[in-house]
C-alpha cells in the first residue's frame, strides 16, 4: 500500500467515525431522559446501555492501541450492560464524549506507516487496518441501534438524520454544495 493510499484510507476512516458520532448525537438529542433509559423488552438494551458499552469498548480498544491488547484486563464487559435509571443523562453523555475522544485522538496519531503493524484484540493478531475496520463496523452497528430506538420512541416527532422520507427526488435535484453532509 502506498503512503498516499494509506493516508487516504486514514482520512476516510476518520471521516466515517466522526460521521457515526454525529449521527448518534443527532438521535440521542431527540430522546427524552426517560427514553434514554427505556428498553423495548427484557432482552433489549436501552440507548444509555448501548452508550455505556460503546464507551467501555472504546476505552479498552483505543487505550495504548499500538502497544497493549485491545481487551484490557480491567474491562468488565458484562457490567457495561447493567444500569439503573438513576444515572443522570449528563453522566451518560460524559461516557460518550470520553469514549469518542479516545477514538479520535488515537486515529489522529496514526500514520500511514502504522496500518500494517500488528495489534492484538483478545490475544488475536490484527493489522491496524483490520482492527480499525473491526471497530468501525462495531460502532456503526450500535449507532444503528441507537438511531432505531430513538426513531421508534420519537415516532411522528422524529427529525430525520439524512434524507427525510419522501424527499429523495428533491435531495437528488440539489447541487452537491447544498446537500447536508454525509455521516
Amino acid at each position: 500500500m502506498s503512503d498516499q493510499s494509506a493516508a487516504a484510507y486514514l482520512d476516510e476512516v476518520r471521516r466515517q467515525f466522526r460521521g457515526y458520532k454525529r449521527m448518534g448525537e443527532g438521535a440521542i438529542a431527540q430522546v427524552t431522559e426517560e427514553e434514554l433509559f427505556r428498553a423495548l423488552d427484557a432482552e433489549s438494551n436501552s440507548i444509555a446501555l448501548i452508550i455505556k458499552h460503546l464507551a467501555g469498548n472504546m476505552r479498552s480498544r483505543f487505550t495504548d492501541f499500538l502497544t497493549t491488547d485491545g481487551e484490557k484486563p480491567d474491562r468488565h464487559r458484562d457490567q457495561e450492560f447493567e444500569m439503573t435509571s438513576s444515572i443522570p443523562r449528563a453522566e451518560v453523555m460524559r461516557w460518550w464524549e470520553e469514549g469518542w475522544a479516545r477514538v479520535v485522538s488515537t486515529l489522529e496519531a496514526l500514520g500511514p506507516e502504522d496500518l500494517l503493524r500488528t495489534v492484538t484484540i483478545r490475544q488475536e493478531p490484527h493489522t491496524v487496518m483490520q482492527a480499525v475496520g473491526r471497530q468501525l463496523a462495531h460502532y456503526a452497528y450500535h449507532i444503528g441501534q441507537i438511531v432505531f430506538l430513538a426513531k421508534h420512541f420519537r415516532s411522528q416527532e422524529w427529525k430525520s438524520l439524512s434524507i427525510p422520507r419522501g424527499k429523495s427526488e428533491e435531495f437528488n435535484r440539489k447541487a452537491l454544495g447544498e446537500r447536508p453532509p454525509r455521516p
